[in-house]
């Protein structure tokens, strides 16, 4: 029992020991589950459900997707890990795209309402799905738990959507939940190395919001280097240098949002 990957046309496959070594290529990859071979007794049963779970999810993502190319909402899953300042930046979004496009923002979190309720007030459309109610606690959204938030939201108002996914550098990004496009928040606080030891996160996205920069004369932290780790992992992602603080960049990140707006 080897690796066993998903790619992005849904097919999945296990390697043993004579894979191909383009499987390993980044472009290539979509879900990388991992090596179960430790598993000695139940290394199988593990896959099996593995591809029952993201089978079930990518079921339900599809329908997210015809939802919102019914209603021609464009949507972002914006990720990142705890802390990294995805609400603020969303908060500053609000403010800026306010009257610009019909936004909206479902909110995804382990538990409370605290991030939801910074949104409020901004005149976004703001939905909240608690992963601790009904779901498991899960530490990120899947298709179905977007697909209960959506419930909430008038979709036939919004022009776009933006998921602010559960603070976590693993899960959330191989799950798709029906996005037109993912993008996540990193904050210069976080280290160098980030997308060498998160590399699925990282290769998933097509935009990284390099966030608070405004510390980076009072941090050890060599930007130039993380931007060639980035690369390494993901050569195609657009790297906006935001702080949302300050804010700087945001007018270059709601340039990207609204772009994805108009896209087709």
């Amino acid at each position: 029992m080897g690796r066993f990957h998903r790619h992005p046309d849904g097919t999945s496959h296990e390697h043993g020991s004579d894979h191909n070594p383009e499987d390993h290529n980044p472009e290539n990859q979509d879900h990388e589950v991992g090596d179960h071979s430790g598993y000695t007794a139940t290394s199988t049963s593990r896959i099996a459900v593995l591809e029952d779970i993201f089978s079930e999810n990518d079921r339900v993502a599809e329908e997210n997707r015809r939802d919102f190319t019914t209603h021609g909402v464009r949507t972002v899953n914006l990720m990142s890990s705890p802390g990294a300042g995805k609400t603020t930046l969303l908060t500053r979004t609000l403010a800026v795209l306010a009257g610009r496009t019909r936004i909206g923002v479902l909110e995804g979190d382990i538990a409370t309402s605290i991030d939801a309720d910074r949104l409020e007030g901004f005149g976004a459309a703001v939905a909240l799905v608690n992963t601790s109610k009904g779901f498991g606690g899960e530490c990120h959204l899947d298709a179905v738990m977007v697909r209960s938030g959506l419930q909430r939201l008038p979709l036939a108002d919004l022009d776009l959507l933006i998921i602010e996914n559960v603070g976590n550098l693993v899960c959330p990004a191989e799950f798709s939940v029906g996005e037109h496009a993912k993008a996540m928040v990193y904050a210069v606080t976080e280290g160098e190395e980030k997308p060498l030891k998160y590399p699925v996160m990282f290769r998933a996205v097509d935009a990284v919001v390099v966030n608070k920069i405004d510390l980076l004369p009072h941090l050890d932290f060599d930007l130039a280097l993380f931007l060639r780790n980035l690369h390494d992992v993901n050569p195609r992602a657009r790297v906006i240098q935001a702080s949302a603080r300050t804010g700087a960049g945001i007018d270059e990140w709601c340039a990207w949002l609204l772009g994805q707006a108009t896209s087709t």
